[in-house]
């Protein structure tokens, strides 16, 4: 299964049919901690929910967020309607998702044109990686990570239950985990100049502290009131987020403690649930990831270069040996690109360059993303990849392991 290329949903729910007990959970704190584990609930996806992985691929992030959000709607699906009818399930899902469309220009309309309701599923996850919130509030968005696509999965639960109200609920419910989180921020003693210019942000930019920036505890604290009725896995989110959004420096100073224990007290939590969420969250930080953050940001461009530069790495490692014979057989442009690494190449040069490698592209269907509108700035990051599919004699300077 490959969860960048089409047909990956159909193939999900065949292994989801076929596979029942695998692919459920005995309660929904199993379930909670699976996506935990899983490092779903942190922003950072490293594995499926299944014992054993979905496919012999390595995944990137996204790709598990892709996987693991479906896993996680299609399971919740089937515990609220009792039902194994999975068909139903994907109509469901793509329901719930226009339900929820706040009348984005052209969000939802570019998916009604595909042939089948996985194919039109399979963009909607595709866009909801790309936003991750359903605020449409650019400038707080763009320092959301995955940790908030667990809020799909709560809202899809209650728009089972009751779909007439569930898109107020769920922005109710975004902007009071959030409201909730900055608080968590705000109770640090020692703020870096990254957290004060994440407050000044959302201050400026959104009502999330509008009326939340007394300093008066008692006053603090009622603000929480809107979780008071919420379920388990409501309450047990919104503590693990807290407990994330102090974590940036990799501590939590008494400050920062003594707020999550306020906290867990509101939600009928104790102490030692406070202690297990850090606990958690220190292994997995310790296990898989250098930094684990609930907001982030790098300039555009950045990003941009980042994304672009390990989209292209996983195209390459995916038709590795395909394009390696593609390359091995057009003896001039690995002669080309052989002359650029030890001098600048003429403007002739670059155009057989660029000319040859859209070729190979032609003939590789993962790589037709080079041929799309604007692909072709792609191409110094392919060519950038290239040399370490050909052999070492193609670059006199090339260090082994570099």
């Amino acid at each position: 299964m490959n969860p960048s290329a089409s047909g990956w949903i159909s193939k999900f729910i065949y292994i989801f049919s076929s596979e029942e007990n695998k692919m459920h959970f005995t309660s929904s704190k199993v379930f909670y901690e699976t996506l935990k584990k899983s490092g779903f609930l942190y922003g950072i996806p490293i594995k499926t929910l299944t014992p054993e992985p979905l496919t012999h691929l390595s995944l990137t992030k996204e790709e598990y967020g892709k996987i693991n959000l479906l896993h996680s709607l299609v399971y919740i699906y089937s515990i609220e309607k009792n039902s194994k009818n999975y068909k139903e399930a994907i109509t469901a899902i793509i329901s719930f998702y226009k339900h929820l469309d706040k009348q984005k220009k052209g969000w939802f309309k570019r998916f009604s044109i595909s042939n089948s309701e996985t194919a039109t599923l399979e963009k909607v996850l595709d866009s909801r990686l790309q936003e991750n919130t359903f605020l449409s509030k650019k400038d707080a968005a763009s320092l959301l990570t995955y940790a908030l696509l667990f809020i799909d999965v709560l809202c899809f639960k209650e728009y089972l239950k009751e779909p007439a109200t569930s898109k107020e609920e769920a922005q109710y419910l975004e902007k009071n985990l959030i409201s909730s989180c900055l608080l968590a921020l705000k109770s640090k003693k020692r703020k870096s100049k990254y957290d004060s210019l994440l407050l000044e942000l959302f201050e400026s930019s959104s009502e999330y502290l509008e009326e939340k920036t007394t300093n008066n505890k008692e006053d603090t604290f009622k603000s929480f009131s809107f979780f008071s009725d919420k379920n388990f896995l409501t309450k047990k989110y919104l503590l693990d987020l807290c407990c994330l959004a102090v974590w940036d420096d990799g501590e939590v100073d008494a400050s920062e403690f003594q707020f999550l224990q306020q906290l867990a007290k509101q939600l009928q939590f104790t102490n030692e649930d406070v202690q297990n969420s850090l606990d958690d969250l220190r292994n997995f930080s310790a296990a898989h990831a250098k930094k684990i953050q609930l907001f982030e940001y790098e300039h555009p461009v950045k990003h941009l270069y980042r994304q672009s530069s390990a989209t292209v790495k996983l195209l390459i490692l995916r038709n590795k040996n395909r394009l390696q014979q593609e390359l091995e057989e057009s003896g001039e442009l690995v002669v080309l690109l052989g002359k650029s690494t030890t001098r600048d190449l003429s403007a002739a040069e670059k155009q057989k360059v660029k000319t040859q490698l859209l070729d190979i592209c032609k003939t590789i269907p993962s790589l037709t993303i080079f041929l799309l509108p604007g692909g072709t700035i792609l191409l110094p990051l392919l060519i950038k990849f290239i040399p370490k599919l050909l052999p070492s004699s193609f670059n006199d300077n090339r260090i082994d392991g570099s």
